[in-house]
This record gives structure tokens, C-alpha cells and sequence, in this order.
């Protein structure tokens, strides 16, 4: 089984905990199915959940170098220097980032509004940013914007492989074919 799940903003990556509607267990998903992969709390967007656990470590595993797709909403103005160092790849201390994709883009039209709303702050502009890792570090796209000096104030995985958010809405999930042994992921939704 394969289900894609739009996890929505102050969700945890788990099934259980204190409150069960700030966990997966909140959303009527199917029984027996893990996260291949995570997100962040304050991440919001596209978690692939497996049944199949060859197919959950392959998808979480950066050795398969599936692309990872997220919109950043960051404070400020990119400059053209701040791209370059993200996309060259960035020492963070404890690793240094792969290089990247990342380009300034406008707000995607698909965005849905985010509860609570970001802080709106009248002298300090934002920006959207599209960023394309091909692993995924603990809270990596935050601390690689934040190295560059453009915070990150929101941020939506749109994509893992093949596999794309689509229609689903915050909280919503939906069952799609296995892909065949052998064969990359099937798209299931285009933008």
C-alpha cells in the first residue's frame, strides 16, 4: 500500500503522542503504514507512508537520490550570491549539504493559506524560493537559508520523486499504485 498525505502545519511525523490530532493518528489514515521519511512539525506539504518496507527505506534512504521538491518562504530578498551558496552546497557544521537546486519563484497559485498565518512584518520583505535536495537532513532547507541569511518563514514539500502533492488539501490523503519492481515512481498527480 501507498498512500500520499498533505500534512498539515503543527502536525508531528508519528502516530502517537499526547494529542492525537497534532499526529498522524488525527486523519483516519489506514492501519499498518509508516512514513518514508519525515517532515517538521512547521513544515507542511507531501509525506509518502508505506506498508512495504523495502520501498519506505529506499524513499528515505539519500543513497537512492530521490529529488525532494520545497517552496520557502524566506524573509528578504534573495541576492544572486545567496543562490549561489545554496546550490553549491553549504557547510552546516555537523555535514555539509550536496549541492541543490534553488531559485527565486513567486508564490505557487496551488498554496493553500496557512493556519495561523506567517507574521506579516510591514519593513521586511519575503520571498519564495524553489529548492530541489536530494537528501533530507534533520530540518536542512532552515538551516541552509538561514546560513545564506534569508530565514525561513514557511515551508511546503511539493514533491518526492515522481510523486506530487496534486489537489490534496491539508489533512487529505489518498491511495496510489505500487510502483512495478524495477521501474522509477509512477506520477500520480501533475501541477
Amino acid at each position: 500500500m501507498l498512500v500520499l498525505f498533505n500534512k498539515p502545519f503543527n502536525v508531528l511525523t508519528q502516530f502517537s503522542g499526547d494529542d492525537p490530532s497534532r499526529t498522524l493518528a488525527g486523519f483516519g489514515l489506514p492501519p499498518r503504514i509508516y512514513a518514508a521519511g519525515r517532515l517538521d512539525a512547521d513544515s507542511e506539504g507531501l509525506l509518502v507512508l508505506t506498508d512495504d518496507g523495502s520501498l519506505q527505506h529506499r524513499l528515505a534512504n539519500p543513497r537512492h537520490k530521490e529529488a525532494k521538491v520545497y517552496f520557502a518562504q524566506v524573509e528578504g530578498t534573495p541576492a544572486d550570491d545567496a543562490l549561489a551558496r545554496l546550490c553549491d552546497g553549504l557547510d552546516l557544521g555537523d555535514f555539509v549539504a550536496q549541492p541543490c537546486e534553488a531559485s527565486v519563484v513567486t508564490e505557487p497559485d496551488w498554496l493553500w493559506p496557512r493556519d495561523p498565518p506567517i507574521r506579516f512584518r510591514k519593513t521586511v520583505p519575503t520571498s519564495w524560493l524553489r529548492i530541489v535536495l536530494r537528501e533530507g537532513k534533520n530540518r536542512q532547507v532552515r538551516r541552509m537559508t538561514a546560513k545564506v541569511g534569508l530565514p525561513t518563514l514557511r515551508l511546503v514539500r511539493e514533491s518526492i520523486g515522481d510523486w506530487r502533492l496534486g489537489p490534496l488539501q491539508p489533512g487529505q490523503w489518498c491511495e496510489v499504485a505500487m510502483p512495478q519492481p524495477g521501474t522509477s515512481t509512477t506520477r500520480r498527480f501533475a501541477r
